[in-house]
């Protein structure tokens, strides 16, 4: 199991609090947004969240890397966000550019300090001008605040899940200051108070709601989900590496398909798997067991610069040398 060390933030005896930052990095087209909000010079950016609380332990967090595609499935089951990415985004002619760069705005929002609002502004005037007609018939805009809301809500459960499985189930405490550190990034990404339940007590209803009424399994959600569908070989990293996986690449996708798969139904809470109609089995159940059990001892272990991302390290290393000493 992970030391106590590995989490900051609130904790009550022992549990680890589940690492943040589910919500799709770069909010794919349709999603949903909220109105640009008031310029830089009409008041002060929204604060990232705090250096040493939840999100700013564990976001940065190699197992957080499995919890993404949970999180991200369950965005495009709304049929405005599914029909988004469907017509606008890149994901599939350049999946590894697109998760790159979702990579990164994810860790700005936690680890970026000053850049953090510059990254939700920049997201926002990405989306301005997206619209078109859902699944249902229905028109979507980018700016719909109903829809981005979804789309950063869905982080919150897939995380607070998914860490009984790869680190701790969370106190009731650590889940309260997760969803408060959701929050704020959410302020970050331009999504208002009154778009987002303010409390956990208030978010599962929310969550049940959402589930009973609106998530289905979109033309998006299959393909994430096809063990079968084409994806390119890495176009990034040093060169001899990407020969290598080129060359390699029909016998190596089969079986990261399947894994890909395999993660992204079993780290996805039940009640919104059974929503969006994802078989899982009790086998699959104990092999999904198994192996995070594996990671609960092995990752916490590890150096920090294999255990955190790039950026997490960095923040994370200037944060201590910028602590006082006492």
């Amino acid at each position: 199991m992970s030391s106590a060390k590995d989490v900051q933030g609130p904790r009550a005896r022992g549990p680890e609090a589940a690492p943040g930052g589910g919500a799709d990095p770069e909010p794919p087209p349709g999603q949903g947004s909220v109105p640009e909000p008031p310029a830089r010079g009409r008041g002060a950016d929204p604060e990232p969240p705090p250096p040493g609380g939840v999100l700013w332990s564990l976001s940065g967090d190699i197992r957080a890397l499995l919890m993404l595609p949970a999180a991200l499935t369950l965005q495009v089951a709304h049929p405005a966000v599914g029909a988004g990415v469907d017509e606008h985004s890149v994901f599939r002619t350049d999946p590894w550019g697109r998760g790159e760069r979702s990579l990164r705005s994810l860790q700005l929002w936690v680890y970026g300090g000053a850049e953090a609002a510059e990254e939700g502004r920049r997201l926002r005037m990405l989306h301005r001008t997206i619209q078109g007609t859902d699944t249902r018939g229905r028109r979507y805009h980018a700016l719909t605040p109903a829809n981005y809301a979804w789309v950063h809500a869905t982080g919150f459960p897939v995380y607070q899940h998914a860490a009984r499985y790869l680190i701790r189930p969370m106190t009731p405490a650590q889940e309260r200051a997760l969803y408060a550190e959701w929050l704020q990034v959410g302020r970050i990404l331009g999504i208002h108070d009154r778009d987002m339940p303010q409390t956990v007590e208030e978010f599962w209803p929310y969550w049940k709601k959402m589930l009973a009424e609106e998530i289905e399994a979109t033309t998006v959600v299959r393909e994430l989900v096809d063990v079968d569908q084409p994806v390119p070989p890495p176009d990034r990293g040093p060169w001899p590496l990407r020969a290598v996986l080129r060359a390699l690449w029909p016998v190596l996708l089969p079986p990261l398909a399947h894994f890909r798969r395999f993660a992204t139904i079993g780290l996805m809470p039940p009640d919104a798997r059974a929503a969006v109609g994802l078989p899982w089995s009790a086998e699959q159940e104990k092999r999904l067991r198994r192996m995070c059990a594996v990671l609960r001892v092995v990752v916490p272990v590890l150096p920090e610069r294999l255990r955190y991302l790039p950026r997490a390290r960095t923040a994370r290393a200037a944060h201590r040398t910028a602590a006082p000493h006492g």
